[in-house]
């Protein structure tokens, strides 16, 4: 690269082009389990690409998705992380940005301490390789739409059939007393089956439902069967009772997953292995 020619009177010495930084101690990825999807949490993934252990003693995200960091908090002492062994930090979702469609990078903040040295703190570009982030901004935003039309939720009833092959469940839906502003609708267009229920065919699940504010409460019964009989089906089950709504709401539109409460998904689980003959 040319410099420019400096003047003869110039004695000041020249001065050395900055250094570009090393690799950093500690890579970060978003990733995200079964298990942290229904919680509307994430995991922190973090690698240590150093040659010694090292200790971390706090992990957050910031992303131009959410209206704050996204942190992971130690519970149970400080983190050893081994060199070259990921561990994955569990993080709870802040509330998102839903009035416009913010991008760029995911900063990743890690304090950390390595053998012989005091706290440090590293600053990276952490890396979302299966769009975790943006789709779960978008679930929650389309969630926060559809509260204001109508607040939707499954009953704790349930109802077996005489032959324990079927059960009925009850989604219920309120909607809110007063148009808000601009007044919105909310369409369920279908609802989608789990990998633990599946609608019976003699007697599907309704289509097409339009929900505006002001209008009476509804209760729709959905008749279930169990979608799978093997021996792991309940066992490992984490996402089996969500129930996955399409619905469209103002510009949104998307997958709404209303989770069964706790008494009602105790009572799936039982009527699943029963109608499973286990």
């Amino acid at each position: 690269m040319s410099t420019l020619p400096l003047a003869a009177c110039d004695r000041s010495p020249s001065k050395e082009p900055p250094t570009s930084p090393g690799p950093q101690p500690i890579s970060v990825e978003v990733n995200q389990s079964r298990d942290q999807y229904g919680k509307q949490a994430i995991l922190i993934q973090l690698t240590n690409s150093a040659d010694a252990p090292v200790t971390v003693t706090g992990a957050r995200l910031n992303s131009p998705l959410f209206e704050k960091d996204i942190v992971w908090e130690p519970t149970g002492g400080v983190l050893e992380l081994p060199p070259r062994q990921p561990k994955s930090l569990p993080a709870n979702l802040p509330a998102p940005h839903c009035s416009q469609s913010p991008n760029g990078p995911i900063k990743a903040m890690v304090e950390y301490s390595e053998p012989a040295k005091g706290p440090a703190e590293i600053s990276v570009e952490a890396q979302d390789p299966f769009n975790v982030l943006p789709r779960n901004a978008d679930e929650l935003c389309l969630a926060a739409d559809a509260a204001a039309v109508a607040t939707i939720v499954l009953n704790s009833d349930l109802e077996v059939a005489p032959d324990g092959r079927t059960a009925v469940v009850r989604l219920v839906i309120t909607p809110a007393g007063t148009p808000g502003e601009p007044p919105q609708k909310l369409t369920i267009r279908s609802i989608d089956g789990t990998t633990l229920l599946a609608e019976s065919p003699a007697d599907p699940w309704p289509r097409d439902i339009a929900i505006s504010p002001g209008m009476a409460r509804k209760e729709l019964p959905l008749t279930i069967r169990p979608a799978r009989c093997d021996p792991h089906a309940v066992a490992e089950d984490k996402v089996g009772t969500l129930l996955p709504l399409r619905i469209s709401v103002g510009a949104r539109e998307g997958v709404l997953k209303v989770a069964a409460p706790n008494e009602l998904r105790g009572r799936i689980y039982d009527f699943v292995t029963a109608a499973c003959g286990g």
